[in-house]
Formats: C-alpha cells, sequence, structure tokens
C-alpha cells in the first residue's frame, strides 16, 4: 500500500526481544508496588497490562513502559488506608479523565516546568518510606501506619532476630537477605552477554527457588486462579464518592504526579536514543486512558516508569511494539501460569522494593543541584523530602514548589522571557531574551522543540538569567541534538549558559 511504510523484520525482532526483558523486569516490580501500596499483587498485574497494551498503543512516547509506580506506592497505601479499597477505583477515574483533559488542553509543558528539586525530592522521599516501609516486609510483618513509625521500629525488628530460635522471622529475613545479595551481586558480575537477564528477576528467582527447595514456610503471593477474578469495578456509591471532596483532592493529586512522573520520564527515555521524541500532550492523554481503565477495573495507577522504560530502550527496541507485547506475555503468563506466582515469598518482593526504594534515594541529584546551582535548589530537594516523610506527599510537593517561588524573588520586575525565530546563513536562528524561568519553560520548550534537524544558531546575548529548572532543560537539549549529529552554535553564552553549551 502506498505511503504505508511497515516495519522491517529486523524491528521487529528487536521488539520481539526488548518485549522479553521488560517483562521479566515487569512482573516483580508490578508485584511488589501492589504490596507496598496494600494492594493484592494481582491489582499491580492489571495495571502492567493495561499500561504495556492499551497506552502502548496510544502513547506520545513510543519507548516508554507505563505501569504501577513505586512513586505513587505511599500515596496509594495511604488511600487504602483511610478510605479503603473501594474507593481506589473512583480516584482513578477522576484522575484520569483530569488528565485527559490536561492533554487536550495541551498542558503537557506545565508539568514538565515543576522544578527538578521539587520532583527529585519528593522520589527521594518515596524511596525513603518505601524502605522503612519494606523493610518490615523482610520479616513476614506488615508495615506501620506511617514512615515514622515504620522507621522507629526498625531496630527492634533486627534486635528481635535470635539465631538461637529459629522461626518464620528469621527465615523471612534469610530469604529477602538472599533475594537483595543475589539481585545486587548479579548486577555486578553478570557477563556481557547476559547483561539484559534483570538483577530483580535473578533475586526473586533465588529467594524462591531456595524457599521452595528447602520446604521453607514463610508468607507467600496470593493471586487468584484468574486474573478476572481480580478486576473489581467500582460498586454502586460511586457517584456518591465523587462528590466527596477528599475523593477529589485524592484525585487531582494522583494526576498531579503521576504525570509530572511520565512526562519527566519521558524526557528521560528521549535521551536515551535518537528514534521519535514524545509528544508530552499525547502522552497525557494516553496516561489518562490508563488510569480510567485502571480505575474500571480496581487495579493501581499507572505512570510512565524509568526502570522499565530504560530496560525498554537498552534491549535495543524500535516501536511500541516492544511495550505492548510486554502486556501481552504479563496477561498470558498470569492466565496460564498463576501457579508460579503463587510460589514466591513475600519477603522475596519486599527486598526488591527495598533496594528499588533506595536507588529513588538519590544523593548524586542533591550534589548536583548544589554543585551546579548553589544552596537553594538543594535546600529545597531536601525540605520536600523531609516533609514528605514527615507529613505526607501533597504537602511535600507544595512545600517544594513554594519554596521554588523563592527563585523568581531577583526577578520579580523582569520574568518575561523573550523568543525569536528565523533562518540564518546554514541554518534556523533561535533568540533567547530576558529571564528564562520555571514560569518560561512551556514557552522555551516549544520554542526549542520545534527546531528543525540541522544546524541551529543559539543567540543567548540578550538572555539575562537561568534557573536551574531551565538550565537542565537546556542541557538536555544540547545533548539531544548533539547526539542526533545537529551541530548547535551559541552566540553571547555567559555564566550557566556557557557551561551548558561545553
Amino acid at each position: 500500500m502506498r505511503g504505508l511504510k511497515l516495519p522491517s523484520t529486523t524491528m521487529l525482532t528487536r521488539d520481539f526481544t526488548a518485549s522479553i526483558v521488560v517483562f521479566l523486569v515487569a512482573m516483580p516490580l508490578c508485584m511488589g508496588i501492589a504490596v507496598a501500596s496494600g494492594v493484592p499483587p494481582e491489582k499491580g498485574l492489571i495495571t502492567g497490562i493495561i499500561g504495556g497494551i492499551v497506552v502502548g498503543a496510544l502513547a506520545g512516547s513510543p519507548l516508554q513502559v507505563s505501569g504501577p509506580a513505586a512513586g505513587l506506592a505511599v500515596v496509594v497505601f495511604e488511600l487504602v488506608r483511610d478510605h479503603g479499597m473501594s474507593a481506589l477505583g473512583p480516584i482513578l477515574i477522576i484522575a484520569g479523565v483530569i488528565q485527559f483533559v490536561a492533554g487536550v488542553l495541551r498542558l503537557g509543558g506545565w508539568f514538565r516546568a515543576i522544578s527538578p528539586a521539587v520532583v527529585h525530592g519528593m522520589l527521594a522521599g518515596i524511596g525513603l518510606l518505601i524502605v522503612v516501609g519494606q523493610f518490615h516486609v523482610l520479616f513476614d510483618a506488615k508495615p506501620l501506619p506511617s514512615g515514622i513509625q515504620n522507621l522507629f521500629a526498625m531496630p527492634g525488628r533486627l534486635l528481635g532476630l535470635s539465631p538461637d530460635n529459629i522461626q518464620a522471622a528469621e527465615l523471612a529475613f534469610g530469604i529477602g537477605m538472599l533475594t537483595i545479595v543475589c539481585m545486587i551481586g548479579w548486577e555486578k558480575i553478570r557477563p556481557a552477554s547476559l547483561k539484559l537477564v534483570p538483577g530483580a528477576l535473578v533475586g526473586v528467582l533465588a529467594g524462591t527457588f531456595t524457599a521452595m527447595a528447602f520446604g521453607i514456610e514463610v508468607a507467600r503471593v496470593s493471586v487468584p486462579e484468574s486474573i478476572t477474578a481480580a478486576i473489581s469495578p467500582p460498586g454502586n456509591d460511586m457517584v456518591a464518592r465523587f462528590m466527596d471532596p477528599s475523593i477529589l483532592a485524592a484525585a487531582l493529586a494522583i494526576a498531579f504526579i503521576a504525570s509530572a512522573e511520565t512526562l519527566l520520564s519521558a524526557a528521560a527515555v528521549d535521551r536515551m536514543h535518537d528514534g521519535p521524541r514524545t509528544n508530552y500532550n499525547k502522552e497525557l492523554r494516553a496516561q489518562g486512558v490508563g488510569n480510567l481503565l485502571c480505575g474500571i477495573a480496581g487495579a493501581l495507577p499507572m505512570t510512565g516508569v524509568i526502570v522499565r522504560s530504560s530496560a525498554n530502550v537498552q534491549a535495543g527496541a524500535k516501536s511500541r511494539a516492544s511495550t505492548m507485547l510486554h502486556g501481552t506475555w504479563i496477561l498470558g503468563f498470569v492466565a496460564l501460569l498463576p501457579w508460579v506466582l503463587r510460589e514466591i515469598p513475600m519477603a522475596a518482593l519486599g527486598a526488591i522494593l527495598v533496594v528499588t526504594g533506595w536507588r529513588l534515594v538519590s544523593l548524586h541529584h542533591a550534589r548536583h543541584l548544589f554543585t551546579h546551582y548553589g544552596v537553594l535548589p538543594a535546600f529545597i530537594w531536601l525540605a520536600t523530602l523531609v516533609t514528605v516523610v514527615a507529613a505526607d506527599l501533597l504537602t511535600g510537593v507544595l512545600v517544594g514548589i513554594g519554596l521554588s517561588l523563592l527563585e523568581l524573588v531577583p526577578n520579580l520586575t523582569r520574568l518575561r522571557l523573550k523568543v525569536s525565530e528565523g533562518e540564518a546563513a546554514g541554518g534556523h536562528a533561535i533568540g533567547l531574551a530576558g529571564a528564562a524561568t520555571f514560569v518560561s519553560l512551556p514557552k522555551l520548550s516549544d520554542t526549542l522543540d520545534r527546531a528543525p534537524t540541522g544546524p541551529v544558531r543559539l543567540d543567548v546575548s540578550d538572555l539575562k538569567t537561568v534557573d536551574h529548572t531551565c538550565a537542565e532543560f537546556i542541557k538536555d537539549w544540547f545533548q539531544r541534538r548533539r547526539a542526533a549529529g545537529d551541530a548547535v552554535e551559541v552566540f553571547g553564552a555567559s555564566g550557566k549558559v556557557a557551561a551548558l553549551a561545553q
């Protein structure tokens, strides 16, 4: 058929193999995040299936993988604790509609304007809460209601172990430690020929086979015989739930956090490959459809997830077929082999989440903020982290955004960013003047992202100030253009912009 470009055999082969890798990474994470969220493991698997098959087909970021995210585990845990499982469906339906409408209204750029210090501080706080919560799962115990309680109870768990009296707690802890050692050890020593075999899978297999081989009696994953039995549509009180202010506030929070995490993940995925760039508004609409369906199915919320997305790119994926196939593999596995999942020790999943949570606490990013942008961005990161742990996620994000406004104070009288575009000798010319702050990031990103392929001449001689949010975006843009082989000439650069252009 004329004008229709069919994928090549080579592309399909690479997508097929990449989908297997993503499936192996996703299975333990989908279940583990569900456990960390205080819901049955199959709820995470349903989200992974919808994220792969449906959102993969609609996504504006073809190589990004969507599914349950550790970044929302704490939010869901608190929602289920306070409102019950029945509230999760209505919350996700509203959140999905909000995301879809935001995409239709082309608000994707505004979510990208959230300060990286706030987002990474939020993720670090969530990571710490996951670590201190899932630490107790290593002992076959349930997490306590709050992060502070979990933190203070940690020493007691360790001191309560008795090598002279091996009981369920000691056995579960042994399985958890074996899982962590095998996961991290494999990632450090795996041969190049097996680099695509994920450490999380190796850890879970080691813990599961050990428990099976020695007949160790520990708590195991509980999944239903049929995946359809795990689907629980909202009840007759759904309309009444829609009128509940606390439900509306929770939906808004999930829509906000999920959108920010998705679009930041999409930007990171764009830096990993030279294929099609993300259409942020299309991605937002796809996520809205995904969360709407997750609400109808009574599953977990979803976002674009960087761990599974990076595995997809590194495994050689070339199109959205890989993401869609990985969702198909999850569906097939859960439908045909549910008995395999029921052999996995809960302590093994807890161990995977402890490692995953700790990796969210990125001290490297805090050092990067302090070294390149000074005290204030690093303080915003720390304040967001502490508030998320000590209070709650929404409060932490609001505190971070509030502190971000302090960056505008020195430039209150000159916040406007002026852009100009045209053709220059041998390429495309862009001029920036005024102040590049996070409030002008949508305008800045639209201008730079629509620059055609080929040489670009960027004139910043009249650019008076650049905050760290815009500086990070410009840095990423430089890297993407140069990785694609496009020459970028910068004129009039000084200070931060000069450093970014190196």
